[in-house]
């Protein structure tokens, strides 16, 4: 009884790691560990005038690196892209120029089911909002207002308002437009708009 009782609590065991173990790759939330990539530069610490002061030495000096090596570096990402993983032992992890040929896919225009059109992209957000507002400028769209926390544009289209915004999961981007008043633009100009931005997409 005791042998039985043993085997199953192992086998459940096994189960319940395995397991976990797929849930937490599958829904792998953002824990902040690729927030280095947006690290800006800041400038040396500087004294008011007039003041004496033993020359500030910093103890851990910023490297400086060659471009073309961070254009080759490999990507220590997650599925997800939201994360950072180490890579497993032996596994050769693929540089920035060939996940970019890889990872972006040109944007298609889909419907949703109340036949509001839909930018669908493959990608990292914050390349692919970018493109987007490199895509609006070749078009000479004013782009009036633009939010600092938010991928979130309001854009004038022929003297009339609207709202841009994209909405990120994982890799998996969506670009939408809207009306000011956060109710989804005429789908005939919403779909006009999306489908110039899918065929002058820079990529």
């Amino acid at each position: 009884m005791q042998l039985r009782l043993s085997i199953a609590i192992a086998t459940l065991a096994v189960f319940t790691i395995s397991g976990c173990s797929t849930i937490s790759t599958k829904l792998a939330v953002n824990n902040g560990s690729l927030d280095y990539k947006k690290a800006t530069t800041v400038e040396s610490l500087k004294y008011p005038e007039g003041i004496t002061a033993r020359p500030a030495t910093p103890l851990y000096p910023a490297p400086i690196i060659d471009p073309l090596a961070l254009k080759n570096a490999p990507d220590f990402e997650n599925q997800k892209g939201n994360r950072f993983a180490m890579p497993r032992p032996g596994e050769v992890v693929k540089n920035r120029s060939n996940s970019r040929q890889e990872t972006y896919v040109r944007p298609a225009v889909l419907f949703d089911a109340k036949q509001n059109p839909l930018l669908k992209v493959t990608g990292k957000s914050d390349t692919i909002w970018q493109y987007t507002l490199a895509t609006l400028s070749s078009f000479n769209y004013n782009v009036v207002e633009q939010s600092n926390t938010r991928y979130e544009a309001t854009i004038k289209v022929d003297d009339k308002l609207y709202v841009l915004k994209l909405s990120v999961a994982g890799k998996n981007c969506t670009l939408v437009l809207f009306n000011p008043d956060n109710s989804y633009a005429d789908p005939a100009a919403a779909t006009v708009l999306l489908q110039q931005i899918a065929q002058n997409w820079p990529a």
